[in-house]
């Protein structure tokens, strides 16, 4: 396609003084091959311009810059470079699935699409769900390179792949840093949901109005207003209301779940040693019980609000929230890792956050018949702010608290454990990870419960550049003799 076809189809103004054909977009010089669209980008570390004599020299076309730049070959000057980057590879990738929904929040993106993905599949369709568990799908389809939400020109290629294999269905998370980064503007979007804002990421954003703004433009820029907006009811006050004041401003119908929802509200939770007996009403009418192999509250909204992006109107409602019985649960979330011989069990979770540990251990609290254990840390070059939040939250919330390494990049392991130990000294504090856990199984008497938490369904563990072998899961049933 002709470079100012390629413009014109995605509304741009830019006039090219020349008009070469262009087979690819790229903001990777490494990825660009002749007849590339590069895009010299400005990131949080790198100036895609000082990229630019490679992109060259590999074959590049044109390139498009949203800041001045120079080059042997034309350079148009954008603004709206990114948003362009993602226009501009939908187009060259090729159709997308008919039906495409994504989900936001600080906690509960993973399961909430992975439960729609499987909502879809009870209902017939070929669907698959796409984030940072990865792309999960049966076909066979390279995944994308593992971000939360993929580079636009690999997510482009990934839809485009999938509707070839017959895909009509796909949930997709959708990251502050993707939103912001205009990584879905090329989408087109069916549905959106939003699960929860609490703290996280702010030495990216700033500050956490910031971070509200990146995942409020999945409601204000990217969904239709005639698409589905589900929300959690239950998430703070100023985002709901920014939903709301958006809802109206848009035209847009909200569907809220959780305890105060309205379309699907959560009566009433009762544990049980493997999940949860729920009582829901569906837009005020009160539904027969229904049994979820999903233990945690949380994992209830999570199922509530995967439902609610999945019926067109009205009267399909019931027939799809009668699904949630059969929903399984995700890899890293709240998973049962192992069953000690005297009772006691250990489980996984990715809570990596203040207020995702607060909901798993306030969730498992109710499946404990003896003492609740946590083993867990924080991330290396994250946000340390959160590390005390971290603490304080286990030495409220556990019976036995365990401080250890999470993934500490290229910071001092040591100063992280600290930081987080000072707001819980009565903590033990172990370093290697795998000690951690073995101490933490160790402690466990017959009903206690261990939480290990903070990686999940990560299979490694990063210190300083590199990515050692490591899972909590396979750790834990190895050490307990499951393996």
């Amino acid at each position: 396609m002709r470079l100012s076809e390629l413009l014109r189809q995605n509304g741009s103004v830019l006039s090219p003084s020349v008009d070469p054909e262009i087979c690819a977009v790229t903001a990777d010089s490494r990825q660009v091959r002749p007849g590339t669209l590069f895009f010299a980008l400005r990131g949080a570390k790198q100036d895609g311009a000082a990229f630019i004599p490679q992109a060259v020299a590999n074959g590049a076309a044109a390139v498009i810059a949203d800041h001045p730049a120079q080059a042997d070959i034309p350079v148009l000057l954008t603004p709206d470079a990114k948003r362009l980057l993602a226009l501009t590879a939908v187009t060259l990738a090729g159709p997308q699935p008919t039906c495409i929904a994504a989900v936001t929040g600080t906690n509960g993106k993973s399961s909430t699409a992975e439960f729609l993905r499987q909502i879809w599949t009870l209902q017939g369709f070929k669907a698959a769900s796409l984030g940072t568990l990865g792309l999960i799908a049966n076909v066979d389809v390279p995944p994308p390179p593992s971000l939360t939400t993929p580079d636009p020109v690999s997510l482009a290629k990934t839809l485009a792949s999938l509707a070839q294999y017959g895909v009509d269905h796909v949930a997709l998370e959708a990251s502050s840093h993707g939103l912001e980064q205009h990584r879905l503007d090329g989408v087109t979007l069916n549905a959106a949901g939003f699960s929860n804002l609490t703290r996280d990421h702010l030495d990216y954003h700033g500050t956490i109005s910031a971070y509200r703004e990146a995942k409020l433009r999945l409601f204000e820029d990217l969904l239709p207003a005639d698409g589905i907006a589900a929300v959690n009811a239950d998430m703070d006050p100023e985002t709901f209301n920014a939903l709301k004041a958006l809802a109206a401003q848009r035209g847009m119908t909200l569907r809220t779940v959780g305890k105060t929802g309205t379309a699907l509200r959560l009566i009433e939770t009762t544990p049980t040693p493997t999940g949860q007996i729920v009582r829901l009403s569906l837009y005020g009418e009160e539904l027969p019980e229904m049994t979820l192999a999903l233990p945690g509250l949380f994992q209830a909204d999570n199922a509530m609000l995967a439902a609610a992006m999945c019926w067109q109107d009205e009267s399909e409602a019931r027939s799809v929230v009668e699904y949630l019985p059969q929903l399984t649960g995700v890899r890293g979330r709240c998973e049962r890792a192992a069953e000690l011989s005297n009772g006691a069990a250990a489980y996984v979770d990715y809570a990596h956050t203040p207020d995702a540990l607060e909901r798993v251990l306030a969730s498992l609290r109710p499946h404990t018949q003896g003492r609740l254990v946590v083993v867990f840390g924080a991330g290396g070059d994250r946000d340390r702010g959160k590390r005390p939040l971290m603490g304080e939250v286990a030495a409220r919330m556990a019976d036995l608290a365990i401080v250890t390494d999470d993934n500490p990049r290229t910071e001092d392991p040591q100063s992280i454990r600290s930081a987080i130990h000072a707001a819980c000294p009565e903590a033990h504090e172990i370093g290697d990870r795998r000690s951690a856990i073995a101490a933490g199984l160790d402690a466990l008497q017959p009903g206690d419960i261990l939480v290990v938490a903070g990686k999940g369904h990560e299979q490694g563990q990063i210190v300083g550049q590199t990515v050692l072998p490591f899972d909590d899961r396979s750790v834990i049933r190895e050490l307990a003799g499951a393996a």
